[in-house]
């Protein structure tokens, strides 16, 4: 189960209920976190040397990147129709343990996250993939 991150919550509510127009990101990027990113964006993202999160669009479009919603169990989800390969870790042991979706490489807006399903610890040189349909977001 996704979650909204305290930035996309607060552009759902002024869309809807105060009708602000709902910025579109022209780019999707998955990042990895040590921690709980929460919704106030508070985690700890992986600070090795070599990572950099990775662009989700699969052919260059943003909408390209993502399963059509459907229903799934009592809510609607998408998941990655792009299979997702970090660089290798370059500086020591690191364990990942959640996601978020960010609307820039570099800074910018987080607006999901979740726990993997299991976390994952790397040693130089390994290199965490992530599976087509690997990260699902549920809205309940």
């Amino acid at each position: 189960m996704s979650a909204f991150s305290d930035h996309l919550e607060e552009g759902i509510l002024e869309h809807t209920l105060r009708g602000n127009p709902l910025s579109t990101p022209s780019n999707i990027y998955v990042a990895l976190f040590t921690s709980d990113p929460t919704d106030a964006n508070t985690g700890t993202e992986v600070a090795d040397s070599s990572y950099l999160r990775q662009d989700a669009a699969k052919g260059g479009t943003i909408d390209s990147g993502w399963t059509a919603p459907a229903p799934s169990g009592d809510g609607t989800m998408t998941s990655n129709a792009k299979l997702l390969q970090f660089p290798p870790i370059a500086d020591g042991t690191v364990t990942i343990t959640h996601y978020a979706i960010y609307d820039a490489q570099l800074g910018g807006n987080m607006l999901y996250h979740a726990p993997f399903t299991t976390a994952k610890t790397l040693e130089i040189n390994d290199v965490l993939s992530i599976d087509v349909g690997g990260i699902e977001i549920v809205l309940r």
